[in-house]
């Protein structure tokens, strides 16, 4: 069974991450959600190792030190962060890990594990960016407003990711974003314990 890889996917406030990653999750079995730590108290209904793993601060800072963080960050006192070592448990059972996370902790893992696919996903529009923001009927003029705003300064960051993913249509998207994953696994760098097992058994056989 060959290795999985990590897929990181970001996108702008209402793109729809949530939908696509809960989509390919359903889809296809080779995929896991990769379950963060934090530092914050279980809200109801949460469950360890579900929905997060949860974490004293002294822990977390623990993990911090022994470097055993995909990446990590503090958000209003409280620490969030991807656990390496759960990560590669799932790897090493074949299955592609994905992280649903903003620009800075995609660049934080692709710098620490440069084989990692990043992909950015965008509406087909600024217009139906809008819609879809304001069509949630959930938030203040003000706050989508913000929302947009950040979504400029993110903009700035998307040339960095190895793939954009526009979802105008569910299905196709969803798709195409497992295409990716599966194109990526065919490359020759991700496979030369296969190619090597290949040429050694042509080689016993047939070489001179």
């Amino acid at each position: 069974m060959s290795r999985g890889i990590i897929t990181v996917l970001s996108g702008f406030a209402g793109t729809g991450k949530g939908t696509v990653v809960r989509e390919l999750l359903k889809r296809h079995s080779e995929y896991a959600l990769s379950v963060s730590a934090t530092t914050r108290s279980p809200r109801e209904g949460e469950q360890e190792g579900v929905s997060y793993f949860f974490k004293t601060k002294k822990e977390f800072e623990e993990m911090i030190r022994n470097d055993q963080l995909l990446e990590y960050a503090q958000y209003v006192d409280n620490y969030y962060g991807t656990p390496l070592a759960y990560v590669n448990e799932q790897l090493e059972a074949g299955k592609n890990v994905l992280l649903e996370i903003e620009i800075q902790g995609a660049l934080q893992i692709k710098e620490k594990y440069p084989e990692t696919v990043l992909v950015f996903l965008t509406p087909p529009s600024l217009e139906e960016l809008e819609r879809r923001l304001t069509g949630r009927g959930t938030e203040t003029p003000e706050i989508i407003r913000e929302r947009l705003k950040r979504a400029a300064e993110e903009s700035r960051g998307m040339e960095k990711y190895d793939y954009i993913l526009v979802n105008d249509d569910l299905d196709t998207c969803v798709e195409q974003f497992h295409h990716i994953i599966e194109t990526v696994r065919c490359e020759a760098s991700r496979n030369s314990d296969r190619i090597t097992q290949i040429q050694k058994s042509l080689a016993e056989k047939y070489g001179n």
